[in-house]
């Protein structure tokens, strides 16, 4: 297993569940489920995937560790649980029982109050993850990257990852801001970061390889080659970008690096990072 696509997504579509898609993203309006991603995964090389929870409740995690256990190629779940809630525990040492579950993610760019990460039921069940070996993804924007950095920093031995580059402003080419954030969340060992989700974050139908060149190079050199993952955010980069145009814009962002960092990049650090196993 060399080739891992470190975070896509699949769901049967309700438009309750899947509020967050709106008339402009129409394409998503469906069911997107293994057999659908299977042939793209093997037309780009990819030896598995990492499928990322979407929806905020536990039935979300079950139907990923479902799916895995029906398709082998998904060697990892993130899923959902309440973090804030009195019995985390109770809660984290029953997924500890699939081992397919590797860790878990909230939505917190969704978040109304921008201190989320720092709310200290919230930290109570971070806290908790290191007993169950889970790791954690970051889903934020850039206005939450200096509260990730107080977060992430509470909590050393927790190994975390962010999620889409924390969503920059790709479309206006800003830069300098988010750039300096980036290398301070960095700064900590124990932080990762996904190359993802930047088509959707770029003008969906204009966009060249050359707008998000800036960005990759501030990650690659804020993280380094052992803390940097690929992720397709299929079936999302749909918005953007077929899966084959995503992973190639991946592997020509990388292309410079030697051959041993790129293989890092598209699989072994995430294999590492989540302990993907066949």
């Amino acid at each position: 297993m060399t080739r891992i696509d470190s975070h896509q997504h699949f769901w049967r579509y309700s438009p309750t569940t899947h509020g967050w898609i709106n008339e402009e993203m129409s394409v998503l309006k469906r069911d997107f489920l293994p057999p659908d991603l299977a042939p793209l995964l093997h037309a780009q090389r990819m030896d598995g995937c990492v499928a990322v929870q979407a929806a905020q409740h536990e039935g979300e995690t079950d139907f990923l560790i479902e799916l895995a256990g029906q398709y082998p190629f998904i060697k990892g779940v993130v899923g959902w649980v309440d973090l804030r809630a009195a019995n985390v525990k109770e809660r984290l040492a029953h997924y500890a029982q699939y081992p397919v579950v590797k860790g878990f993610r909230h939505i917190v760019q969704d978040e109304p109050n921008p201190q989320f990460l720092l709310d200290p039921d919230f930290c109570h069940g971070i806290e908790a993850l290191k007993e169950f070996k889970f790791t954690y993804d970051i889903l934020i924007y850039p206005i939450h990257l200096e509260v990730a950095y107080l977060f992430a920093s509470r909590f050393p031995d927790q190994p975390f990852v962010l999620d889409h580059l924390a969503k920059p402003y790709i479309r206006e080419q800003k830069l300098e801001l988010w750039a300096t954030q980036i290398h301070k969340l960095a700064s900590l060992p124990n932080v990762s970061c996904k190359l993802s989700g930047m088509v959707t974050e770029a003008n969906w139908t204009t966009w060249q390889f050359a707008d998000f060149r800036p960005y990759a190079e501030v990650i690659l050199d804020a993280f380094g080659p052992d803390r940097v993952m690929v992720g397709s955010d299929w079936p999302v980069c749909l918005l953007a970008g077929t899966y084959p145009k995503v992973i190639s814009l991946a592997e020509i962002l990388i292309s410079e690096r030697t051959a041993k960092e790129q293989a890092r990049i598209m699989g072994l650090n995430a294999q590492r990072f989540y302990n993907l196993t066949d």
